[in-house]
C-alpha cells in the first residue's frame, strides 16, 4: 500500500513536470506566428493560450488514453513484472521533462511527442530488451521528421503566393483583402475545426462520423467567415500610417484572422498533446492500483486538470523563449505570412490525422514558417537558426532515451 502511494505521488509530480515542459516548449506551435507577426502581444498570447490550451486539455484531453504511447513497446513482455512498467514510465516522464527544460531554456522548438517516445524507447530497450521495442513505429516517427516539415513548407509557400497574387500585388490591396480574407477565414476555420474534431474530440468518447465531422466543420467555418467579414468591413484605412508602411491596414485585416487561428490551434494542441504527459501518468496509476498492465487506462478527472494546469504554468513561465525562436528568429513574419504558415500547419495535421501518420506539430509549424520564408527568397531566412533547430530535432530521441535509461536504473535501485 505504501509503495502504491509513492508511485502515484511520484507519477503526479513527474507528470506535472512533463506538462510544464509541453507548455514551455510546444505551445509555441499555437502562438509563435501570432506573436512574431505582432497580431498578439506576448502577454495576450499567453492569456489566449492559457484559456484555450487548458480547455482543450481538460474538455478533450482524453477520458481513455493508450497506456504506452504510439504502440512503441510490447507490454506483454512485462506481464510478469508490472513494477518495471511503473519504473519505466516514471523514468520516461522525468527524462522527457528534463530534456524539454533544457530545450526550452535554449529556445529550441523540439517535439514533446518525440521526447516521450525517445524516453520510452530507452527504458524499454534496457529494462525489457531490444526486441520489446516496436522498431517499425520508431522508423515511422523518424520518417515524419522529413515528411511533415516538407509538406507544411510546400503548402505554406503556395498559400503565401496566393496572398501575394490575389491581394498584396494589387493597387488597392485593402479592397482585395476585404474580398478575399473571408475566404481564407473559411479555410482556416474549417481546417482548424477539423483538426480539433479529428485529433481532440476522439478522446472524449464522442464518435462523430467522418461525414458529420466535415458537415460540422463547414457549418462552423461559414459562421466564423460571416462574422469575420462583418468585422473586416469596419476596418478603415489609416493614410498617415500607410505612408510609413504600405500594407499596414491590410495586415490589420490579417491580424483578425490570426487571432482566430491562434485560438483554434491552442485548443487542438491542448487536446492532443496533453496525452504525452497524462498517458504515462495514467499507466502508472492503473498499474499501481490494479497490479496488472492494461492496454488502455481510464484517466481520472484530476489527472486532466493537472495536465492542463501544467501546460498553462509552463507557457507563462518559460514559453517566451521558444515563441521568440519560431516567431521572430527564423524569418520576419507579418500577419499575412503568419496566417499562411498556421493554415499550412493545420492542413498538414488534418491530412496526417486522416491517414494515421505520426506527426509532430513542432516540426510541421517550423516547416511552414520556412515555406513562407522561401516564398520571399532564401535570404529572408536565418539559416544558422534553422541549423540549430534541425540539430535539436535529431538529438531529441537519443537524449530522451539516454536520460530515461539513467533514471530507470536509479528507480530500480531506490524505489520499493
Amino acid at each position: 500500500m505504501e509503495a502504491q502511494v509513492v508511485y502515484i505521488v511520484l507519477a503526479a509530480i513527474f507528470g506535472l513536470f512533463m506538462a510544464w515542459g509541453i507548455g514551455a516548449n510546444d505551445v509555441a506551435n499555437a502562438m509563435a506566428t501570432s506573436v512574431g507577426s505582432k497580431a498578439l502581444t506576448i502577454r495576450q498570447a499567453i492569456l489566449v493560450a492559457a484559456v484555450f490550451e487548458f480547455l482543450g486539455a481538460v474538455l478533450a484531453g482524453g477520458a481513455v488514453t493508450d497506456t504506452v504511447r504510439k504502440g512503441i513497446v510490447d507490454t506483454e513482455q512485462l506481464a510478469g513484472s508490472p513494477e518495471l512498467l511503473i519504473y519505466g514510465m516514471l523514468a520516461a516522464l522525468l527524462a522527457a521533462g528534463t530534456w524539454l527544460l533544457v530545450a526550452s531554456r535554449n529556445g529550441w522548438p523540439v517535439s514533446t511527442t518525440h521526447s516521450i517516445v525517445g524516453a520510452i524507447v530507452g527504458f524499454a530497450a534496457v529494462g525489457i530488451g531490444v526486441d520489446a521495442v516496436q522498431w517499425g513505429g520508431v522508423a515511422k516517427i523518424v520518417m515524419s521528421w522529413v515528411a511533415s516539415p516538407l509538406t507544411a513548407g510546400f503548402i505554406a509557400f503556395f498559400i503565401y503566393l496566393t496572398v501575394q497574387k490575389l491581394i498584396l500585388s494589387h493597387e488597392d490591396p485593402l479592397d482585395r483583402a476585404k474580398r478575399y480574407v473571408p475566404v481564407y477565414m473559411f479555410l482556416a476555420a474549417f481546417t482548424i475545426t477539423l483538426v480539433t474534431i479529428l485529433k481532440g474530440l476522439k478522446h472524449v468518447g464522442l464518435t462523430i462520423s467522418l461525414r458529420d465531422s466535415y458537415i460540422l466543420a463547414i457549418g462552423i467555418a461559414v459562421g466564423i467567415a460571416v462574422v469575420g467579414a462583418i468585422v473586416i468591413r469596419r476596418i478603415q484605412p489609416d493614410p498617415k500610417a500607410e505612408k510609413d508602411q504600405h500594407f499596414i491596414t491590410v495586415e490589420r485585416v490579417f491580424g483578425v484572422l490570426m487571432v482566430i487561428t491562434a485560438c483554434g490551434m491552442a485548443f487542438a494542441h491542448g487536446s492532443n498533446d496533453v496525452a504525452n504527459a497524462i498517458g504515462p501518468l495514467a499507466a502508472v496509476i492503473s498499474t499501481a492500483q490494479g497490479g496488472v498492465i492494461a492496454a488502455k487506462s481510464s484517466v481520472p478527472p484530476w489527472v486532466l486538470l493537472l495536465g492542463g494546469a501544467g501546460i498553462v504554468v509552463g507557457l507563462a513561465t518559460y514559453g517566451r523563449h521558444v515563441i521568440a525562436t519560431v516567431g521572430r528568429k527564423i524569418t520576419q513574419l507579418t500577419p499575412s505570412r503568419g496566417f499562411a504558415a498556421e493554415l499550412a500547419a493545420a492542413t498538414t495535421i488534418v491530412v496526417a490525422s486522416g491517414t494515421g501518420i505520426p506527426i509532430s506539430t513542432t516540426h510541421t509549424l517550423v516547416g511552414a514558417v520556412l515555406g513562407v520564408g522561401f516564398a520571399r527568397g532564401i535570404e529572408a531566412i536565418d539559416l544558422s537558426v534553422v541549423g540549430r533547430i534541425f540539430l535539436s530535432w535529431v538529438v531529441t530521441i537519443p537524449a530522451g532515451a539516454i536520460l530515461a535509461i539513467i533514471f530507470f536504473s536509479l528507480f530500480k535501485v531506490i524505489l520499493p
